[in-house]
């Protein structure tokens, strides 16, 4: 089976808490990794979500250590709104 890597870079306004993760993170830019494998079988090619992790901490800071945690895609896809309508 093939896979791929997506990376992105989501923004947070407000500091927001995800399952998974010890403390509530500041506000920033994260960057995000999303794993894919390719749907066998079909006609054409089209890859499914297998696995979404979170870097940490947000690319603004000056911490020597970092880590990426695997994370529930839809969960911070909720915080993500929830951030954009604390805004509004």
């Amino acid at each position: 089976m093939t896979g791929r890597t997506k990376h992105s870079t989501v923004h947070f306004d407000k500091p927001f808490a995800l399952r998974g993760l010890e403390e509530i993170q500041p506000a920033g830019d994260y960057d995000i990794d999303e794993d894919e494998e390719m749907i066998d079988g079909i006609s054409w090619i089209a890859y499914r979500r297998v696995a979404t992790y979170i870097h940490l901490p947000a690319r603004s800071s000056n911490l020597l250590t970092s880590q990426v945690l695997a994370i529930d895609h839809a969960e911070l896809e909720a915080a993500l709104r929830q951030d954009q309508e604390q805004l509004a």
